[in-house]
């Protein structure tokens, strides 16, 4: 729409310019309607290259034989054709720039590829037309240089671990070289951190090893709470042979209830939970026997 305003300004003045000629001279024959015809086309042609529209993100850079005017836009403005010439168009919206670090070497001597993602804004559009050449790119440049000296002085451990530092830290190197530049780095996000495969599977079984320790770890104390346990309820039944003799019971009478009818047990423990001879453990056996069959049926 703004490209297509000044061509419709200059159809309309133009058009008004052929009007007065055909009116006043009575036809395009006479040396009259020709000048007036010309002359219209001129001042509509003048007209339609000063009219300029700048969106409400854009802000037109005015230079005048040379020389920087002013910042102009948002919305309709008016330059003076041929001395007035729009050098940039400078875009004040957040703007995001992808940038990268391959096969960058860590304090700790790893190679690494790092993706980053940048988010910065144009706060000064007279600084960022006149003070760099091409701010978009000079910024790319100032983005993965910084990334650069930052993995540099950054151990492996940390830069997995400690992504949101490392995002701050690039984030105050980045703003503190665009601000003459009149860019705002608001934030910076590291996307992704790439290691060689081959030191990828070593940490995949250094931190294999590691659970596995944790969980031997977990496995002999909780040995060792058991142990504890033992000894407590050891001294418990020293005590106490009563409570030795019902519970030997019970786990006699668990085993043959839950597992076979054939249990193996040494005479001296029989002995010593006083449960008779052998005949009394057979018996013992036969009534659980006949309570399970009248229990199926």
């Amino acid at each position: 729409m703004k490209n297509l305003f000044p061509l419709f300004v200059f159809v309309i003045i133009f058009g008004a310019g052929l009007a007065v000629a055909n009116s006043v001279v009575g036809g395009m024959s006479g040396t009259g309607g020709e000048v007036i015809a010309v002359g219209g086309f001129i001042v509509a042609l003048v007209v339609a290259a000063a009219i300029k529209i700048a969106d409400p993100w854009d802000r037109a850079v005015q230079l005048r034989l040379g020389r920087f005017v002013s910042l102009r836009g948002p919305g309709l403005f008016f330059i003076v054709p041929i001395l007035d010439t729009i050098a940039y168009w400078i875009d004040t919206r957040v703007i995001t720039t992808t940038f990268k670090a391959e096969k960058t070497l860590t304090k700790d001597t790893v190679p690494v590829d790092v993706d980053a993602v940048l988010f910065w804004k144009v706060i000064d559009a007279e600084k960022a037309a006149l003070q760099v050449a091409d701010y978009k790119s000079a910024i790319s440049w100032a983005s993965q240089t910084a990334l650069r000296d930052v993995i540099g002085k950054t151990m492996l451990s940390d830069m997995l671990e400690g992504r949101e530092k490392i995002s701050i830290e690039l984030q105050k190197i980045i703003d503190d070289r665009t601000e003459p530049w009149g860019i705002r780095v608001n934030s910076v996000e590291v996307k992704d951190v790439l290691i060689p495969s081959g030191l990828e599977n070593a940490m995949s079984m250094q931190a294999q090893a590691e659970r596995e320790r944790q969980a031997r770890v977990i496995l002999g104390d909780s040995e060792k709470q058991v142990a504890e346990k033992f000894g407590e309820a050891a001294l418990t039944y020293a005590d106490n042979p009563v409570a030795l003799h019902l519970r030997a019971m019970n786990m006699l009478y668990e085993g043959l209830k839950q597992n076979s009818t054939i249990v193996i047990v040494p005479s001296s423990a029989i002995d010593t939970m006083q449960l008779g001879n052998m005949a009394g453990i057979t018996a013992l056996t036969m009534g659980i026997d006949a309570n399970k069959d009248k229990k199926s049926t």
